[in-house]
């Protein structure tokens, strides 16, 4: 089974993303903050990472550009976003991500970003 980390620090979005992955065949692994993410990131590997931009601390961004220092194999790594304009979906794809969500996620966006690899 494909293995997902979910990161966001707000509760219910991390609970919508779980429950829409699983119910498509995805394992997942949940995450409140950039730092515990690279820390779960390195204990086990993952097929793919829905990363939240706005994170207090670290950033979505900056999480990003670590989670692709630190790959050893595939990594699909979907954004997702309450607002991002067309301009910063662009930035974001040009600076590692695979994908650009926005919030709130629909199970077909959902399922369309992460069509099992």
């Amino acid at each position: 089974m494909p293995q997902v980390l979910i990161v966001d620090d707000d509760l219910v979005n991390r609970k919508l993303a779980r429950a829409i992955l699983e119910r498509v065949g995805w394992e997942a692994v949940e995450c409140d903050n950039g730092e515990s993410a690279l820390d779960c990131f390195q204990r086990q590997p993952f097929d793919a990472v829905l990363l939240d931009i706005g994170l207090p601390g670290m950033d979505g961004r900056q999480v990003c550009l670590e989670l692709r220092k630190l790959q050893q194999g595939p990594l699909r790594i979907v954004a997702y976003t309450a607002s991002v304009l067309p301009e910063e979906m662009e930035s974001l794809v040009h600076n590692g991500f695979d994908d650009v969500l926005q919030k709130p996620v629909s199970i077909a966006a959902v399922q369309a970003a992460f069509a099992a690899p």
